[in-house]
């Protein structure tokens, strides 16, 4: 028996109070009547070499009671020992999941993963079916059921062993749960299930910590198929991993402050003490001074490593980890996101191309805001090109415009390239002009005999009916940012939402007009401001609300996140269709990889390192690197100390270990404390315990009622009437 609570046990060395009350008893067991005693001293009991103990069955009971009492609290288990069913069936059918994740490159993994994956082939009988997958984020079949039935029963050993030889571990995390989800499934197909077949997933891993365990949660383990655990123990233990700490979304690197790593020591290892240094692609000499951590184990610490020169560009884009045994973890590439680019159309009586090149323009209004708003953000490189609404270009031959911005009256001819590029998706966004906009608002919705009119505003308006729920206005849903009442707005054109059909009004003033309505035409979006943000019209260029809300306009119109320059192995890394000329990936093994034109994302990241994008050209000059981005080991795979099987169990799989140690021993110590709890709660013995000591207590109670009465029963040949003796 086992106690999940050993501690509650020294409880029952109150058992010795009992035997002290049965020894130090300050009256005499029996009574006999006499006369009067007053003139004689009181001589209670004493304890002496002939005190010896009494009713020694209430001793036990009440020895009994406090020793039951003790035992439930200290909650007991019988400890299950971990028994192998047998397989039912007289053909063993067997998918052999092989990890081949990164953590399994750590020394001596791979290879003894291997030689138990050939071992179960080669117990395979002539009658059995036996499949290989090999699995990371992805499960990939080596030796598929049809396969292996095409082979003859003499050859499928060697052939299988042949197919093993040229497989390597590669660089991805582990998707456990997902593997043996696929698994499971294909063994349970009731399509290729043979009458009398034992169905059986055998799993060959290292059960890392950081392993992928989410998809078993919402999966039905079929009863008809065993799952078997294989595991494999590195030796030695132990694993540190590196990772870049960001700063965030758009943080550049400066000289001077450094860059930030996370070194974690895993628990079980027998290393303390590490550094950090810069190093180049494809080389492991430091530059410049490393810098020493101490991490101990089953911690992380954070160190910043300056930079050695003027430019982490210039080849130096990785950190590499001192110290370790293990490698496979201990290089990543740090690149800093480079700024999203943002291409706006500003079409106005302010514009032109004179003032768009200096920068300039009318002191008071709208593109001088529009460009104080959106310049200098980190997170975005936006350029601006503004062009007078009576010289607007041909939208075919202008810079591609991911917003397009409207102050001033149109005519049908420059409404029109606008339209088509609402129909084509793109987002254009109107701020109707004083005393005028409904020839364009009708033109750009489509909707014809549209009333737009001056509002007649005495002093100023508010916004008073504000709807946080949607996008534009989400970033103002917290009660510290709603506040819109500081924002006068002087003037406003009146228009009729519903005369738009599926018009949203996010915003309306205080009058009931709207304020700003959102409405789909084709695939695109167009947004109208019924009032202007120059000081002219409104405070709202001049409030806290003006930039938060254009940034929420360009999310909404697709623009405006910044492209991470970080991924895991086995991400997709997305690309800009629009980069001009063929583009190419260069590798970190320096391979090139030709993207075809309008690719919009590049999967074939299958190893850690720093890619680059470049442009190829045919007058034979070199190639010019569009972007960088660095891909790296996923931190999870660096949490290398085994999990409890009774994670699997958790997660609905039952778990049955393979291993030379006794059953009893199967499960590793990390995980006994789970089974132990899980034991107890289904067992309850700690009820019987409780209803024991009640039912002892109950007959200790009677017992000793009983053995009062007769205590005080008179003895025989002596009579209360009865005179005394003298």
């Amino acid at each position: 028996m086992n106690f999940l609570a050993p501690l509650f046990l020294a409880g029952a060395a109150a058992v010795v109070l009992p035997v002290v009350f049965h020894l130090i008893r300050r009256k005499t067991r029996e009574q006999v009547p006499f006369s009067s005693l007053m003139f004689l001293r009181v001589s209670p009991p004493r304890l002496t070499k002939r005190s010896r103990l009494e009713d020694l069955l209430l001793l036990l009971l009440r020895c009994l009671v406090l020793g039951l009492l003790a035992a439930a609290f200290a909650r007991p288990f019988f400890r299950r020992p971990l028994v192998l069913p047998e397989l039912r069936g007289t053909i063993r059918r067997e998918i052999v999941l092989l990890d081949s994740s990164a953590s399994m490159r750590r020394g001596g993994l791979w290879e003894s993963a291997r030689s138990k994956a050939l071992t179960a082939v080669d117990a395979a009988a002539p009658g059995d079916a036996v499949a290989v997958y090999s699995f990371d984020r992805q499960l990939r079949p080596v030796v598929t059921f049809a396969e292996w039935n095409s082979r003859p029963a003499s050859e499928r050993a060697a052939w299988v062993r042949a197919r093993l030889g040229t497989l390597t571990p590669g660089w991805a995390t582990a998707d456990l749960g997902l593997a043996l989800m696929r698994a499971a499934e294909e063994l349970s197909d009731a399509s290729t299930v043979k009458p009398g077949e034992a169905l059986q997933v055998r799993l060959i891993s290292d059960l890392a910590e950081g392993s992928r365990v989410q998809a078993l949660a919402s999966f039905e383990w079929p009863k008809s198929v065993r799952l078997t655990v294989d595991p494999v123990v590195a030796k030695p233990a132990g694993n540190a991993g590196l990772q870049w700490v960001s700063g965030g979304a758009g943080t550049a690197i400066k000289v001077g402050e450094g860059v930030r790593v996370r070194v974690s020591n895993s628990a079980d290892a027998v290393r303390e003490s590490f550094s950090v240094a810069w190093v180049r692609s494809g080389s492991s000499e430091p530059i410049g001074a490393a810098i020493p951590v101490y991490v101990p184990p089953g911690q992380s610490r954070i160190a910043t490593l300056p930079l050695p020169g003027t430019n982490v560009f210039a080849g130096l884009s990785e950190v590499l980890l001192i110290g370790d045994t293990e490698s496979f973890d201990n290089r990543i590439g740090v690149i800093p996101p480079e700024p999203a680019p943002v291409q706006l159309l500003y079409v106005g009586t302010d514009g032109g191309s004179e003032t768009e090149s200096a920068g300039t323009g009318p002191a008071h209004g709208p593109l001088f805001f529009l460009r104080r708003a959106l310049e200098g953000n980190p997170q975005q490189k936006v350029r601006i090109t503004a062009e007078r609404a009576d010289a607007m270009p041909r939208l075919d031959d202008a810079v591609p415009a991911d917003l397009i911005v409207v102050t001033s009256e149109l005519t049908a001819e420059r409404v029109a390239p606008l339209r088509e590029r609402l129909n084509a998706g793109g987002s254009v966004l109107l701020v109707l002009p004083p005393d005028g906009g409904s020839s364009v608002l009708s033109a750009l919705s489509g909707v014809t005999g549209l009333a737009v009119e001056e509002a007649r505003v005495k002093g100023d308006t508010l916004l008073g009916d504000l709807d946080f729920k949607h996008p534009f206005l989400l970033p103002f849903a917290d009660p510290r940012y709603s506040d819109f009442t500081h924002i006068h707005f002087w003037k406003y054109r009146r228009l009729d939402a519903a005369a738009l059909p599926g018009a949203r009004v996010p915003a309306r003033f205080d009058t009931g007009d709207p304020a700003v309505l959102e409405l789909n035409v084709g695939k695109g979006r167009l947004v109208v401001f019924a009032s202007g943000w120059q000081p002219s019209d409104s405070q709202l260029a001049v409030s806290t609300k003006f930039v938060p809300l254009l940034q929420s306009i360009l999310e909404s119109a697709g623009v405006g996140s910044v492209p991470t320059a970080a991924f895991t192995v086995g991400d997709s890394v997305p690309l800009d269709p629009r980069e001009p000329g063929p583009t190419r990936i260069r590798t970190p093994h320096g391979d090139l990889v030709p993207l075809a034109a309008g690719t919009a994302s590049f999967d074939a990241t299958t190893e850690p390192g720093v890619y680059a994008v470049e442009s190829t050209v045919s007058n034979g000059a070199a190639p010019r690197v569009l972007r960088r981005f660095a891909v790296n080991v996923d931190p999870q795979e660096s949490r290398t100390q085994p999990m409890p099987l009774e994670t699997l169990e958790r997660y609905g799989a039952p778990s049955i270990v393979v291993s030379d140690r006794p059953a009893t021993e199967a499960r590793p110590a990390n995980g006994g404390a789970l089974a132990a709890i899980e034991a107890e709660a289904q067992q309850k013995l700690w009820k019987w315990c409780l209803s024991a000591a009640f039912a002892l207590a109950v007959l200790e109670t009677a017992l000793a009622a009983l053995s009062a009465r007769r205590a005080l029963t008179p003895r025989d040949g002596l009579q209360s009437s009865d005179p005394v003796p003298s």
